[in-house]
């Protein structure tokens, strides 16, 4: 079975930083673009950040662009969102997605598997 586990969230000061973490098993990992998205309670799923299997292409929501980004680490199976100069309208459940790739996408209907999500509080 697919299985997504984040980790690496908290409580944070505007203007800090904080490094999400996401351990993926389960799946081939050089066929599977990966994505964080973010949601609030009210609020439809965000993409944030989507990253291809080779990690040479990345895309970033325009609410995110210079201040996160995205990484992966395949000889550990693990993708990173680093989140710097954070914001309180950054304050959200931050979640790890995987989806056979066919093009990078932060659309979250197009994402086959989904982590249980970490809280990010600034």
């Amino acid at each position: 079975d697919v299985q997504l586990v984040e980790s690496g969230g908290g409580s944070v000061q505007t203007g800090g930083s904080l490094t999400l973490s996401c351990d993926a098993s389960g799946y081939t990992y050089d066929t599977y673009c990966m994505g964080w998205f973010r949601q609030v309670p009210g609020k439809e799923r965000e993409g944030v950040a989507t990253i291809n299997p080779d990690g040479g292409e990345t895309w970033y929501a325009d609410s995110v662009k210079g201040r996160f980004t995205i990484s992966q680490d395949n000889a550990k199976n693990t993708v990173h969102l680093r989140m710097n100069s954070l914001k309180p309208d950054d304050t959200a459940m931050y979640y790890c997605a995987a989806r056979a790739c066919g093009g990078l996408t932060l659309f979250a209907g197009l994402y086959d598997y989904w982590g249980q999500g970490t809280q990010v509080t600034v």
